[in-house]
């Protein structure tokens, strides 16, 4: 058994998104799962970008924004959807609504997201 305390739970930011990091290569012997809460502010974005060797699943907890998907093609995603990405999709998100967005992230094989973001607490 692992437990993972708060205070072991790193936050990485980029400016309007916050990605609590509860399961990760850096605080879990896990080598099957990442696990990520994102809390994107209102008009915050995450660009498109793609894993090439992880799948990664979503699933909304809070809010409505909108999924940024290959070819310029974009899906609303709100509280309640989950959405999976196989590995090589192309996908992001963007909070276009005038509250927080927020979502859950599981990602197989697990990933250290540390390097998309510049802030890192």
């Amino acid at each position: 058994m692992e437990y993972i305390c708060r205070r072991e739970i790193k936050e990485l930011s980029n400016p309007g998104v916050v990605s609590r990091q509860i399961i990760s290569p850096e605080n879990s012997d896990s080598v099957r799962i990442t696990i990520t809460e994102v809390h994107l502010e209102a008009g915050a974005c995450q660009p498109r970008h793609i894993h090439e060797t992880s799948e990664q699943i979503w699933y909304a907890l809070k809010g409505k924004g909108q999924l940024l998907l290959a070819n310029d093609v974009t899906k609303e995603f709100s509280e309640g959807d989950a959405v999976r990405f196989a590995s090589g999709d192309i996908h992001g998100l963007l909070n276009n609504s005038a509250d927080e967005f927020t979502y859950l992230s599981v990602t197989s094989p697990p990933i250290n997201f540390s390097y998309a973001y510049k802030d890192k607490k």
